[in-house]
Parts: structure tokens; sequence; C-alpha cells
């Protein structure tokens, strides 16, 4: 599982009102697992690096659990979930099997102003120091990003954007992402996944 990054289209202007949520699977030595609502699998086998559709549903409180794919045990992430009205859940399961903390991020409706983009960036790799990410050769977009944290939205022009993660503070490049294309009008996140030591040291 070496480090990658994944991106996801996020979409909150089609919120229409409910509740929604969906999950991350970014654990790097778990296997695909089930994501259960309630005691009922609502999203059944998602794989290492996958992010499910949404699943929208009434604003309420709702136990998730996530556990390994067929299986009911063990439940490796379990939480009560306050969903409100109008707003997206992600569920990032984060971390090795062994202990696999979530990291939830909301986005509440809008959208970005005409010709622009909003992106947000999710440090999911364990083993990763902080980084920087910048675009190449210019400036940082998000400074010192640590393992388990995601930043807000940032808003950028739309366009096709050559971007590197780099040590925090430094020079060095940890991972290259040329050629991120960004379309006018929609919502991104970047996830950092997988192990550094699986590509060498930075």
């Amino acid at each position: 599982t070496p480090l990658n990054a994944i991106i996801s289209v996020d979409d909150p202007a089609g919120n229409m009102g409910g509740a929604r949520v969906r999950v991350v699977h970014a654990s790097p030595d778990a296997p695909a697992v089930d994501v259960l609502v309630n005691g009922s699998v609502v999203f059944p086998n998602v794989p290492f690096e996958e992010i499910t559709s949404f699943a929208e549903v009434p604003a309420d409180t709702y136990n998730v659990q996530v556990v390994p794919a067929g299986a009911t045990s063990p439940v490796v992430i379990e939480a009560d979930l306050p969903l409100a009205a109008g707003v997206d859940y992600t569920v990032i399961a984060t971390d090795f099997l062994a202990s696999i903390p979530p990291i939830i991020l909301t986005a509440d409706g809008g959208q970005p102003a005409s010709g622009n983009v909003w992106v947000r960036f999710v440090h999911a790799s364990p083993d990763t120091p902080a980084v920087d990410i910048a675009v190449t050769g210019g400036p940082i977009l998000f400074p010192n990003v640590s393992f388990q944290q995601g930043t807000t939205y940032l808003e950028v022009p739309a366009g096709t954007y050559d971007l590197e993660a780099r040590v925090a503070g430094t020079s060095t490049v940890g991972l290259a992402l040329p050629g991120v294309s960004l379309t006018a009008g929609t919502v991104y996140t970047v996830y950092a996944t997988g192990l550094l030591a699986d590509v060498g040291a930075l």
C-alpha cells in the first residue's frame, strides 16, 4: 500500500435538506469492511482507498459501526453520530487496524463562485510526517497538515494543477500529484493514503 492520493467530488450543493453520510476506507492494513448504521449494513465490502456514495437519512443520532466484510466482529469503529439536516458527513477510517479512530468531515451546502472550485486536503497516511501541499515549484496551499488532520476548503480558479506534498517546512517532495484537473463549480477532497515505508524514506 504505497503512499497515494485519492480524490473525491463532494457536491455539498447536491444535499436536498437531509443528512448525508459516506465512508472512506483509509486504513492501509485493514481488510475490506462493512459499514453498519443502526445495526444494518449500508455500505458492504468497502475496500482500502474506496470512497462510498452518500446515503441520505433523516436528521437524528445514528450508531455507526465498521467491521470486516462479512463478519460481525471485531468492531473496529463504533460511534454515535448526531447528523444534522442539510449537512454532509464524511467518516474516514484511518491508522492501522489495531486502532482505527475515525476522522469526521462536514460540508454545509454552497458552491464556489463562477469559474472557481473548492478543494480541501486530508492527511490519512499513518507513517508520514506533517506535510505542506503546494503547487509544484510554487506556493503552499495547505501548510503543515499532520496525520488525521483535514483542512477547510480553499477556493481556487478551475484548471489543471501540478501539486506536491512536501515535508512540512522543507522543499523535500514526498508525493507528486501532476495533472490534477479541477472542474469549475466542483467541490473536491484530496486524501493522502497508504504508507511512506512502502516507497522509501523521504
